[in-house]
């Protein structure tokens, strides 16, 4: 089997030119022919005879495959992608202002095993190769580009699909870096953000190999217990102990480092809990998502009602941390935040 084209980031395919004798500009024109045109076929302007021949003889360009498309009544696309060993991956386009997020997954499943998340339910598969990273978002640009024409405008990246990003840190990097290169689809820094349980081995790469890429971070629950239940890697890398590897973390300028809490009916939406996260976050380069939680076949949580929702913010307020309650968008095709899952 040929290897794709899509796992080579700028610098390996211009090594890998000149170590075949090839001109190695040909790395500039190929990158934006696939990432900056999106262009399906294989490139024939502006390269040489021999380049394309070899590219042609020894790699493949083909892309995952779309399986099934959800639109939910809100706008939100749910793709359903067949790789091609047969295993199956969820990736979501989120709608707003005439823009869109893409939510890419990292692995199919997962081995976290989160009780909050039905992805957590599949349990870990395999890792996903950051071809098939970089193939999820072409694919939903594409369909953009003929379902939405005038639409294909993917402006924000985030790695909150299926798996944990940080378990599959070099092919998520490598992904990161295909999609920052300014031959390609030149996606700023500030407009990738990986999101992570608490994986502390990949947090301690972070700093040196994708500084600068947005952190978020599921906290869910300042207390040991409750932490433990929802994110059972708690138990293994404690939430102080993560804490205090993303306060290691170099920030930019004006840069956060958001914190995700799901907030689940009679378990952490009380004001005790707002207040213990509040004290535990303040003083930090600090941004709260509050997500009201999403259900989804199987689970016993509930989402709590919009006020005390609104009451848990409220003392968050007194902290002066910027908190967001965030909308749910495609709860209705199960696209939601929590809600992906490709099982057969």
């Amino acid at each position: 089997m040929k290897p794709s084209f899509y796992d080579l980031n700028y610098s390996d395919l211009e090594m890998l030119l000149k170590q075949n004798n090839l001109n190695s500009s040909a790395a500039a024109v190929l990158f934006n022919w696939h990432y900056k045109k999106k262009q399906s076929t294989q490139c024939y302007e502006n390269i040489a005879k021999d380049s394309l021949i070899f590219f042609q003889d020894n790699f493949d360009f083909s892309l995952p495959e779309v399986d099934t498309v959800h639109e939910s009544k809100d706008r939100t696309v749910k793709f359903l992608f067949k790789l091609k060993d047969g295993h199956k991956i969820e990736t979501v386009l989120i709608p707003f202002h005439n823009k869109y997020s893409i939510c890419l997954s990292s692995q199919v499943g997962c081995a976290m095993n989160c009780s909050f998340c039905f992805t957590g339910t599949q349990g870990l598969k395999r890792n996903l190769t950051a071809s098939e990273m970089v193939g999820q978002f072409l694919q939903a640009w594409r369909w953009l580009a003929k379902n939405r024409s005038g639409e294909e405008r993917v402006l924000n990246i985030v790695f909150m699909g299926q798996g944990e990003p940080l378990h599959n840190f070099d092919a998520v990097k490598k992904a990161c870096e295909i999609f920052l290169a300014q031959h390609g689809t030149s996606i700023g820094v500030q407009k990738i953000t990986i999101s992570t349980a608490g994986y502390i081995p990949g947090l301690k790469r972070w700093s040196l190999e994708i500084p600068g890429v947005n952190l978020a971070l599921s906290l869910h629950s300042p207390f040991t217990e409750k932490r433990n239940e929802l994110i059972p890697i708690n138990k293994k890398y404690p939430l102080d102990k993560v804490l205090s590897y993303i306060d290691k973390i170099p920030l930019n300028k004006k840069q956060f480092i958001t914190y995700e809490y799901i907030l689940i009916k009679d378990f952490n939406d009380s004001p005790e809990d707002a207040r213990e996260l509040g004290a535990i976050l303040v003083g930090k380069s600090a941004y709260i998502n509050l997500i009201p939680f999403n259900s989804f076949p199987g689970s016993y949580y509930k989402r709590p009602d919009l006020d005390k929702v609104e009451k848990f913010k409220e003392v968050l307020d007194t902290f002066k941390i910027p908190t967001l309650i965030r909308s749910a968008k495609g709860d209705d095709v199960l696209a939601a935040c929590g809600q992906l899952n490709s099982k057969n």
